[in-house]
């Protein structure tokens, strides 16, 4: 095989390789985030009232350049500000 051919065939597996790696990033997890897996098991958020939620963690979600929050604890989703939950990897 000729060079080109040689760096052609790498560039290829370059993007094939690298599109499985971002992919399984994104999808695996209770929390798809582009560079790095992060998985907790438990959240804990503390409501405007007072009331304080603890339970199973069932997926979460923050947004780029904001302090809010996704979380589905047992089913139900709680949007809020990130300094009113706590992520525990159990």
């Amino acid at each position: 095989m000729n060079k080109k051919v040689v760096a052609i065939i790498a560039v290829v597996l370059v993007i094939v390789i690298g599109g499985s790696v971002i992919y399984w990033q994104t999808h695996v997890g209770n929390r798809q985030l582009f560079d790095m897996k992060y998985s907790f098991k438990r959240a804990i958020v503390k409501l405007p009232n007072g009331e304080v939620i603890d339970g199973k963690l069932n997926s979460w979600l923050d947004f780029d350049d904001s302090d809010v929050i996704q979380v589905k604890i047992d089913g139900k989703t709680y949007l809020t500000s990130y300094v009113n939950v706590v992520l525990i990897d159990e």
